[in-house]
Order: structure tokens, then C-alpha cells, then sequence
């Protein structure tokens, strides 16, 4: 029976609070896997068999070791299945390679080459090195050859990697003499790395020994700081490069923070460092604790169990864990769905938290690193950057003093003295201006337990916490360092329940715990005056807040009550009310807090998803904010919430939005709102249009402003004005009916496209169909009408290309396709047809379809909104329904949030009246529904194409400008 070291099998579900249960080590039995003596019989055989047919026999040889590697694998599968131990299969798999390898070394040296046996070495690096191996991992391969090697011996290794590339395998391979490979080792810290992890698999082994005892020898001795700063170094690079979170929610499960490249890099260090083979002897040295190896080992196991598991599913090397297998992913390890949390939701809280625990790993072995007193490497930077300790008092201190701009412990009983310098560590730090010692925070992570409720209800420590959130500093990076420590959750244990606790959806980039941290971090930019580009107005308001204290306290907690069956916003408002009494708030404080959770959703979604030209919008909107600094308040709340959902989120269009909400609601609250006040403020939007025009004749600035009505003046921008202006005076000079310009803005990751053409019921139909057919999807669209006939549409698409030019040029095709089916070029069922016919249907995500259709959201309209399932070409087929129903949109607002979208569409009947009637609205409803599940119509099937303009009239010129990054 052929063995090898590892874990016994284990439950795959789990309490997500908690580590995964202890394994035992124990022999694993290989046996089930391959039968390797029969697999070299059958080899020989095939060699015997076709002795004089060479071809033949490479022919049969690859037959047969494919079998073997294929039925093997399928085993292993089938284990992985069955125990849920992901290094179990990781082994098993190493073991199957290790077999195939030296059964064709065999083959090669005994039937094919035979004057080559025991003249080289076949020796396994990278992970492979590591004897673990995922189903799509590369081979990584090093053969070591004698000093001048024969020429027959290149021809062997070429005959076995020309073998194994026609298995299917990816083999990176390298072929040098131990001299070669002692030389390169000195200049290349990735040769080095790999030599580290160097195992023999065959072969002639004193290649091998020779080169591990040489390579200890002149390599590795005296060298540790330069090694350990270069892979921290490495490291560093790679988190940046992969968004510098271990909080994404779609991770990368080999690169990302906290996967198993931050597990490989202890385990280098540790090698190199402390020159041990197995990272239990790190207990040994005092290194790690019991409880941390047992970390260590479930962290490690459960990361090549994720791995494996994916690369299974998908049948290839997939290292990112998408939303399109983690469904699937969950259900392999046997979650299922609990009150709040769906299973997949409570699978990624577990894969959080173990990444969590990589982070605190790293944090203590860099901290015993530093203990021993390591040199540094000029010019490298870093956590290992110095290990000589130079420590000086910090004035107002005594349990702590500086160590090189960290802060670390006087000694180290400081916190079993008085757990409340937990606390007050992270606050003399913020204060001082100081990182963090590993030391200090790895003592942090042991002391967790003396954070009890005795502290939590400390006056002290409520006080120091309260400086630390509300700090004119850093406090983002003050909460993220608490929270990675595990003290954040333990003061406040309702933060603790959200931690690493992911949104199943594409909207929310980041786990709960992190958006929370990072929406205050736009809050502490907003308070330093630090955006003033970005959010002009919440810049402007933020110094006259009165209650900054309960501003920061709403920011932070305003989606603590996540993953609850209730709604969020009504139970985080109740753990608010709570809270706030514990931090020292007065009761008009916590009044504000706890209405600001409770409506925290509300001006997003009212900017976004109603007409802010329609004063009933205006009206209730005001009823329900009632005043002027709740109303500052909830503005910023709410940008700070959209800007930390995740990047390209945000954009200068919900900034305008927003700026519009709060002007008009300003007013009203302000006793202004009026009919006049409107009036003027419209009058003047237009003068100032008019005054933009200075260069123009007196005539054209006349006839071009007064195209415009009191919506459009009071809601575009005026440079986007004064650019509309001069593309419908050039359309109307080349005597265009129809008209497109497109420009693109890589700061938001949008290109808009403008379209001039006459009005009709079907237009926005009709320009979001060619969008679909193009490609294009759109995220917004305005919609407006001019006081001559002809509509001027503004739709946002997202972006595809990084480069300008090529992003223009993508446009300019979209915005030919809305000419040629709006001209009648193009014929648009057909277009969309060959567009959609193929498409791939997302699997990940679930959204039931529904309509919600009202009369008292507007004086002057029917509202109908639609919630579902985003797919390219929905809003034309949405838009195309309305027209063939006879209802005419006055207005629409096309809102996404990742997967699903909410289009609002203002309505009326073709004689301009409000919709009523329940056989109408239930008829509506029905249509609607059905178009959003895609079931067949056969009254929309019939419908037209929507020609708008008669094709002799149309043509058209595409004027393109690349848009610099405009503020929000």
C-alpha cells in the first residue's frame, strides 16, 4: 500500500463563527486511486506488442495513461465528494501525477531510451513541489541533468513532456544541471522560490539531494530578511493588483487576500526561514500556537477543497470563484439556505472568515519574525522592513511606546492589566499617527476573549471608541485594522453577526463588514474637505452639520441588520437605538440615527427610480424627511452608500440626480416651492444657457433656448446643455430628420449616446432595441422633449473597451444602428433576433418578476414599475409592450443594480389621463410579466418595426468627443 501524509475527512458544513472541526492526521490510502504495477505491465506490454511499429506504440502508450490519469481522477472526485477534504484530494491527485510521471520515466528509459536510465532526475516544483495538486494545475517539472548531458538525454525528457502534453496536461518544465541551477538561484528569487519546494519524484535522486544540500548550503544560509522581504514584497504587489481586499465577493481563490498564495508565502518563509519541512514543527518553536496551526491546517484544507471543487465543476483552471458556480459550490459542501442567509450566502461567510484567518496568520508570523531579529535589505520596504528594536515613549502613554512608526506594547501584560487599552490601542495609535506592530496585533488577536460585556458597557471605552469613528484622521483604516483583528466584532457583537457575510448579488462588490468600513472612509473624505471635485455639494454642506457624531454612527451602522428576515432598515434602526445609548449619545442624537438607518434607501431610490420634474415626487419625498438637517444628512448617508457599494458604481449622472432631489426638496422645506419659484428657477437655467451662447447670433441663442422646456432646464447640466445645443443646430444646418452623437467617459466606465429625431410614441422602444441589437446595454436613459416636436434622448450604455478610440468607435456602430432602424434601413424584430438568438441565460441569479402600478405617486401620471432579472434587450421589449397597450411614456428612469434592474415609467393613456380601471392595470400587469419572463406574445410578435423617420430624409452624421471625468 503506497501512502502519504494527510487529513482524515471531515463535516463539510459548519457554524460560520466558527473554525471548521479538528482533523486527525493520518496515513491516506492511495491504493483506490491507481494500480500502478498494473498500469507498468500494461505499458511494458504495449512496448513487447509493438516493438518494430513506433508509432503505433506511442499510440497505445498514450491510450493507456490517459485511461489511468482519467479513471483516477474521477476517483479522487469521487473522494472529494464523499470526505470534503480538499488537501486529501489535493494528495491524491499528486500521488496519481506522481505515478503517470514515473511509469512513463520507466517507459522511456527501458524501452525507448534504455542508455538513459539513472542519467537524469525527474523532480516536481511549484505546488506540485508541495505534493498538492488541483484537477488544473500545471505540472510543474524540473529535470536535473549531469554536468554535459547526451544528447539522448534532452531526446528522453522531450519524449515524456511531448507525452504528457498530449495527455492534456499544461507541463511547465525546466531543464538544467544542479550548477546551473545554484547559479540561477542567486540573481532569480522565482527559480529560487521553485527549488524550495523542489521533491524528487525519479529518477537518478543524488541529482536531487546534491541540489538541496548545496542549495541550503550557498542559497538559503544568511540570506532569510532578503528572501522574506521579497515575498512580502511579492505579495503586496499581488493584493494590489487583485483590489487589495480579501472581502471581493467574487474572490480569486489561489491570488486574492487571504487565499492559498498568502498561505504559500507562509509556508516559503517558514521554510526558508526557520529551515523546517512540516509547518507543525513552527508549534515547536514557539512560532504559532496549537489553536493557530489548527487554523493554519483548516484553512488550507478548506481553500483546496473550494479549489478543487471549481476546477471540477468548470473542467478547468478556474481560480475565481464566480457567482455562476458558487451556488453549486455550496451545495458540494452540503449548506443549506437558514432564516435571512441563503446557502451560498452562508458558504462565502465561511470562505470569508477562513480568509480572514489567513490575515491573522500572516500577521503572527510576521510578528515571530520580527522577534528574531532579522537584518533588513536596503531599500526594501515593508512589514519586514527592520528588526532591530529602537523604541521611544509616546507622550500621554504608558502602556505603549513607538517601535519605528508603529505602535507596540510596553510589555505584555498590558491588556490582562486592563482591557480597555485594547480599546485604547487603536486609539492612541489614530491619534499618534501610527501602524500597527504585528506583535502588538497579534497579541490583540489572543486577548479577544477579555472583551466582555463588562467592557462593552465601559463609559471609557464607548468614549475612545467614539473618537476613533468620528476622527478627523483615518478612521476607515483605524476600523479596518480593528475589525481584521477581531475586536470590532466583539465590541459591537451586532457587527460581529455581519462579518464576512456576503450579498448574493452583482450589485454589492464587497462583503457587509467592509462597505460599512468603507462607506465611513467616504465619509471622513467628504468631512476633510477632501471631494469637493467629486461631490460639490455634500462638500459645501458637511461643515454645518450639526450632529457629525450621529451622522458617522447612522454611516456606519446603517446596514448592520443584514442577513435578518425582517427588512434591514427597520431592525438595524431598532440595534441603533441601542447602541446609541451605549456610545453616550444624547436621545435627540440617537433620534436622528435611528431615522437615518430607517430611510437610508429611500433618497437613492427616489432619485433614481422617479421624475424629479414631477412635484407630487418632490412633495412626498419632503412629507417624509420633514427637515433641512435631516435632509443634509440623509444626502450624504447616501452618498457615501452608493460611492462604498464598489467601483463604477457611482457616476456623475446619480450625483446630479441626487443634487436635483435635494434642491427641490430644499425648497419646498424651505417654504419656497412654488409654481413661480419653479418658473424662475427655469427662466434663469435658461438665461444662463442663453449667456453660454455668447458667441452665437442673438437669433440662435433665442431659437435654441426656447426649445427646451422647465424638465430639461431644471435637470441636464449646463455644459451638457450648451453641448446639445450646438449638435441640434448642426443637425438642423446639414437638414438632418435624425441625428446621433456619442462621447465616452472612462472616469465612470460610460459612453452616452444622443439622439435627435421627431417624436414618437415608440421612440424610446425603438433606440433601446437598436442598442440591444448593437450590443449595448443600457444603465440610464433621459428622455425629453422639445418644444418643436422632436425628442432629444440621452441613453448611458455600459462601457466595453479601456481604450477611447476603440470605445468611440464601438459607439459610433451603436449609434449607426439607431439611425438605420429608426430611418427604416433596418428592420428592428430581425436585427434583435440575430442579436439574441444565441445568448447565454444567466444561471446565478433568480428574480421573480413583478409590476407595481400606482396613481398616487403623481398628480399627472400613472407610475409603473418593473422589477426583474436584467437581460440585454429588456427595456425595449418593456418599452414596446407599453406602446402597443396605447400607453404614452412621458418619462422613464432605467435604474440597474448588478443582476436586476427597476425601470419606472410615467404614463398616460393616448389622451393624456391617468390609468384606472382594474381590467386595464390587471391587463398591464399580465403583459408585462410575461415579457420579463420571456414568455412568447403573439400580439407583440406582430408588432412593427417603429419606423420613425422616412429613409430619403435621414441623413446622418456621427459626431464623436471623448468626455473627461466630469464631477459627480
Amino acid at each position: 500500500m503506497q501512502t502519504k501524509q494527510a487529513e482524515s475527512p471531515e463535516p463539510a458544513a459548519r457554524n460560520e463563527q466558527e473554525t471548521a472541526p479538528v482533523t486527525a492526521m493520518r496515513d491516506l490510502d492511495f491504493s483506490q486511486i491507481l494500480d500502478t504495477e498494473l498500469l507498468q505491465k500494461q505499458c511494458d506490454a504495449v512496448a513487447e506488442a509493438n516493438r518494430n511499429r513506433p508509432d503505433v506504440m506511442r499510440t497505445d502508450l498514450l491510450a493507456a495513461l490517459k485511461k489511468a490519469s482519467a479513471e483516477g481522477r474521477q476517483k479522487a472526485r469521487a473522494a472529494l465528494m464523499a470526505d470534503g477534504g480538499g488537501l486529501n484530494c489535493a494528495y491524491r491527485l499528486s500521488w496519481l501525477q506522481d505515478q503517470i510521471i514515473t511509469v512513463l520515466y520507466n517507459f522511456a528509459t527501458t524501452h525507448v531510451f534504455p542508455q538513459q536510465r539513472d542519467k537524469f532526475a525527474v523532480t516536481a516544483v511549484g505546488g506540485y513541489g508541495r505534493d498538492t495538486l488541483a484537477p488544473g494545475s500545471d505540472i510543474d517539472l524540473l529535470f536535473l541533468f549531469l554536468p554535459r548531458p547526451a544528447e539522448e538525454t534532452h531526446k528522453a525528457v522531450e519524449f515524456m513532456l511531448y507525452v504528457l502534453w498530449d495527455m492534456g496536461f499544461k507541463v511547465g518544465h525546466a531543464t538544467r544541471t544542479v550548477d546551473e541551477c545554484i547559479a540561477l538561484s542567486k540573481s532569480d528569487m522565482t527559480i529560487r522560490t521553485a527549488i524550495l519546494e523542489m521533491r524528487y519524484i525519479c529518477g537518478l535522486q543524488r541529482l536531487e539531494t546534491e541540489l538541496e544540500t548545496r542549495f541550503d548550503k550557498e542559497i538559503v544560509t544568511g540570506t532569510g530578511p532578503e528572501f522574506i522581504a521579497a515575498k512580502l514584497a511579492e505579495r503586496d504587489e499581488r493584493h494590489r493588483k487583485a483590489g487589495d481586499t480579501r472581502y471581493l465577493v467574487e474572490p480569486n481563490v489561489k491570488e486574492g487576500k487571504g487565499g492559498l498564495r498568502d498561505l504559500h508565502t507562509l509556508f516559503w518563509i517558514s521554510k526558508y526561514y526557520y529551515h523546517v519541512r512540516d509547518q507543525a514543527e513552527l508549534v515547536k518553536l514557539g512560532v504559532l500556537s496549537k489553536h493557530e496551526y489548527r487554523l493554519l491546517e483548516k484553512a488550507d484544507d478548506f481553500l483546496w477543497a473550494v479549489r478543487c471543487h471549481m476546477h471540477f465543476l468548470t473542467g478547468k483552471a478556474e481560480e475565481r470563484l464566480s457567482f455562476d458556480i458558487q451556488r453549486e459550490i455550496a451545495e458540494a459542501f452540503g449548506y443549506h439556505t437558514r432564516p435571512g442567509l441563503s446557502a451560498v450566502e452562508r458558504f462565502m461567510k465561511h470562505y470569508f472568515l477562513v480568509a480572514k484567518d489567513v490575515g491573522d496568520l500572516t500577521r503572527i508570523l510576521c510578528a515571530a519574525l520580527e522577534d528574531q531579529q532579522a537584518k533588513s535589505i536596503p531599500g526594501l520596504t515593508g512589514v519586514i522592513s527592520r528588526f532591530t528594536h529602537r523604541t521611544r515613549k509616546i507622550a500621554g502613554s504608558v502602556e505603549f511606546v513607538e517601535d519605528r512608526g508603529r505602535i507596540a506594547l510596553a510589555d505584555a501584560e498590558v491588556f490582562k492589566r486592563d482591557p480597555i487599552s485594547i480599546i485604547r490601542l487603536f486609539h492612541v495609535a489614530d491619534i499618534n499617527g501610527l501602524e500597527f506592530h504585528p506583535d502588538a496585533l497579534k497579541r490583540v488577536t489572543r486577548s479577544l476573549a477579555l472583551i466582555d460585556n463588562k467592557l462593552r458597557e465601559n463609559d471609557e471605552a464607548n468614549r475612545l471608541f467614539m473618537s476613533i469613528l468620528t476622527s478627523k484622521r483615518d478612521p476607515a483604516l483605524i476600523l479596518r485594522r480593528m475589525n481584521e483583528a477581531g475586536v470590532l466584532g466583539r465590541f459591537i457583537p451586532e457587527f460581529g453577526k455581519i462579518v464576512a457575510m456576503m450579498q448574493f448579488n452583482m450589485y454589492h462588490h464587497y462583503t457587509v463588514d467592509e462597505h460599512l468600513i468603507r462607506t465611513v472612509e467616504v465619509l471622513s473624505e467628504i468631512d476633510g474637505a477632501r471631494s469637493e471635485d467629486l461631490h460639490p455639494l455634500a462638500n459645501k454642506l458637511m461643515p454645518n452639520i450639526e450632529d457629525r457624531e450621529a451622522l458617522y454612527v447612522a454611516v456606519l451602522l446603517h446596514d448592520i441588520a443584514k442577513g435578518r428576515l425582517e427588512d434591514h432598515s427597520i431592525a438595524g434602526a431598532r440595534v441603533a437605538r441601542k447602541l446609541c445609548a451605549r456610545f453616550g449619545l444624547s436621545q435627540k442624537q440617537t433620534e436622528i440615527v435611528v431615522w437615518l438607518i430607517e430611510e437610508h434607501l429611500t433618497m437613492s431610490m427616489v432619485a433614481q427610480t422617479r421624475d424629479l420634474t414631477d412635484r407630487k415626487t418632490i412633495t412626498d419625498f419632503a412629507d417624509r424627511v420633514q427637515s433641512l438637517d435631516r435632509l443634509k444628512m440623509l444626502l450624504i448617508l447616501t452618498i457615501c452608500d452608493i460611492r462604498a457599494v464598489g467601483p463604477g458604481v457611482w457616476n456623475g449622472w446619480k450625483g446630479q440626480l441626487l443634487r436635483t432631489l435635494y434642491y427641490e426638496t430644499e425648497l419646498l422645506l424651505a417654504g419656497g416651492f412654488s409654481e413661480v419659484s419653479r418658473k424662475e428657477r427655469a427662466n434663469a437655467a435658461a438665461d444662463a444657457l442663453r449667456a453660454a451662447l455668447a458667441e452665437w447670433s442673438q437669433k440662435d441663442r433665442n431659437t435654441y433656448t426656447k426649445l427646451h422646456y422647465q424638465p430639461y432646464l431644471l435637470s441636464v447640466p449646463l455644459e451638457d446643455q450648451v453641448r446639445h445645443a450646438h449638435f441640434i443646430r448642426q443637425a438642423d444646418k446639414s437638414g438632418q430628420a435624425l441625428a446621433t452623437t456619442v462621447r465616452t467617459d472612462s472616469f465612470h466606465a460610460i459612453t452616452e449616446i444622443t439622439v435627435l429625431s421627431p417624436d414618437h410614441p415608440r421612440l424610446l422602444a425603438v433606440i433601446a432595441g437598436a442598442c440591444a441589437a448593437a450590443g449595448a446595454n443600457i444603465v440610464d436613459a433621459q428622455i425629453f422633449t422639445t418644444s418643436d416636436g422632436r425628442a432629444l434622448d440621452t441613453i448611458h450604455v455600459s462601457r466595453e473597451f479601456p481604450d477611447d478610440a476603440d470605445e468611440l468607435r464601438r459607439a459610433a456602430t451603436i449609434g449607426r444602428m439607431i439611425e438605420d432602424v429608426l430611418s427604416g434601413r433596418k428592420r428592428l424584430p430581425e436585427v434583435i433576433a440575430t442579436r439574441t438568438r444565441n445568448r447565454k441565460k444567466s444561471k446565478a441569479f433568480v428574480i421573480p418578476p413583478s409590476v407595481n402600478i400606482t396613481n398616487s405617486l403623481s398628480n399627472k401620471f400613472t407610475v409603473i414599475e418593473v422589477e426583474c432579472l436584467d437581460r440585454p434587450g429588456l427595456l425595449s421589449e418593456i418599452t414596446a409592450v407599453l406602446s402597443d397597450l396605447s400607453l404614452d411614456i412621458q418619462s422613464a428612469r432605467i435604474t440597474t443594480f448588478g443582476e436586476k434592474v427597476i425601470d419606472t415609467f410615467y404614463v398616460t393613456d393616448l389622451v393624456g389621463q391617468k390609468i384606472s380601471g382594474d381590467s386595464k392595470r390587471a391587463n398591464i400587469t399580465a403583459r408585462m410579466k410575461a415579457v420579463m419572463a420571456e414568455e412568447e406574445d403573439e400580439l407583440r410578435e406582430r408588432m412593427p418595426s417603429g419606423i420613425i423617420a422616412p429613409a430619403a430624409t435621414a441623413r446622418t452624421s456621427t459626431p464623436t468627443d471623448k468626455k473627461a471625468g466630469s464631477p459627480a
